[in-house]
């Protein structure tokens, strides 16, 4: 990897510009127009807000998922007067991702989808800004070798993450010597309090109704089943190389207190801020440094309390019973994480259609566990083969449950 000192101008790609993360990406760098280029910008479906970005950030190239996506856009460019190419397909996201000019890869793209690229920018060692939990989730120890051997560094944007990348030591070489276990936090979502009989009712709507944090609808709706913190006990025994049994979660409403890192000395360090992306993409963005993120700072006067509670109190154990497959999948033959992500994404995407109960998502994600074989993935290819089998199973469970 390229080194980065503070002086010079970094080249960026931002997969997923047009989502939560890749808008927030923006926003902090369009306050350092001094310390980074915009190289690519990436998006899925939404041509008009890809354009204003375009307009704003000048990108070298901005990609769009699907051709008749890219033909708009590019159209559109065009009436502007724009410099930028646009391009389209997997490829093409790939090539910006994996480009010898960029120096930076923000990995934002929501799901399985974003694997390809992340290898790509792993594979051509680029500081990799990951946002994109499912590259590890999927890619596990496979991923995990394409950044070593490709030289890439890879620094954790989640919030949870970054909270104990930024809590660890600075030498890799000692954690495994130094720490005892890692602490996730989690909010508890909006249905913290609800009876786990009532969850059958729960709407789209309410699902995606965070209590702190404005995020997408398929992120919203992991969160509210803590889907979410399951994947990220995953991303984190791949990150951190540490045992299924060393990786804890407690339930902190307050999402101030990130994530935590107890140690062998039974010491905690924490890493606390408001509930704001805006931060660890700024920490990503300057690593070894900091720099101003745009966040609010913290007002310790205005804070009643901090609380915790354990999963296995209070019916959480119940109301989101999905956490437990975290460790499930970590103990069972490789591949497991990359069936239940499939599984997941197929299940999520059915609820928000109205095709399954919110409390059926996690009878998706069970059965296809079950239901589909492990193996051990040697190639993306591999991969994206055992991703396909798990999501043809999951969505027998969902015609099977909606039926």
């Amino acid at each position: 990897m390229k080194n980065l000192d503070q002086s010079e101008r970094q080249r960026i790609t931002i997969l997923g510009s047009t989502g939560s993360i890749g808008v927030s990406t923006l926003e902090v760098i369009a306050r350092h127009p001094h310390r980074f280029e915009i190289f690519a910008l990436t998006a899925s479906t939404r041509v008009d807000l890809m354009l204003a970005q375009c307009v704003a950030f000048k990108p070298v190239f901005a990609v769009m998922a699907s051709e008749p996506h890219g033909l708009q856009l590019q159209q559109k460019c065009v009436a502007l007067g724009l410099k930028t190419r646009v391009l389209w397909g997997a490829a093409a996201i790939t090539t910006v991702a994996s480009h010898e000019l960029v120096d930076s890869v923000m990995a934002a793209i929501v799901g399985a989808a974003g694997l390809d690229a992340c290898l790509g920018a792993a594979r051509t060692g680029k500081r990799l800004l990951l946002a994109n939990k499912e590259a590890l989730v999927v890619g596990g120890d496979y991923f995990m070798q394409a950044v070593a051997k490709g030289g890439a560094k890879l620094l954790p944007i989640d919030s949870e993450h970054s909270a104990i990348f930024q809590s660890l030591p600075d030498d890799a070489t000692t954690w495994a010597a130094q720490i005892g276990k890692i602490i996730l936090t989690a909010s508890g979502g909006p249905f913290r309090e609800r009876a786990p009989h009532t969850l059958q009712a729960v709407t789209p709507e309410q699902a995606c109704a965070h209590p702190n944090w404005v995020m997408g609808q398929k992120i919203s709706v992991d969160s509210a089943t803590m889907m979410n913190k399951a994947l990220e006990v995953i991303e984190a025994r791949y990150l951190f190389d540490v045992l299924p049994s060393q990786i804890e979660v407690v339930i902190h409403p307050q999402s101030v207190i990130h994530s935590m890192v107890q140690y062998k000395d039974n010491s905690v360090v924490a890493q606390l801020g408001t509930p704001d992306m805006k931060v660890p993409i700024a920490y990503g963005l300057s690593w070894p440094h900091r720099m101003e993120s745009g966040a609010s700072a913290l007002d310790f006067s205005t804070m009643a309390n901090l609380s915790f509670e354990a999963i296995d109190s209070r019916g959480h154990e119940q109301r989101f019973p999905g956490l437990a497959l975290a460790w499930s999948v970590l103990n069972a033959p490789t591949g497991s994480p990359a069936i239940l992500n499939a599984a997941n994404e197929v299940a999520v995407a059915a609820f928000l259609a109205r095709e399954i109960r919110f409390d059926q998502i996690h009878t998706v994600n069970a059965e296809t566990l079950s239901t589909v074989l492990p193996h051990s993935p040697d190639s993306l290819e591999a991969l994206l083969a055992l991703d396909a089998q798990a999501r043809a199973a999951a969505q027998q469970w969902v015609r099977r449950l909606g039926g």
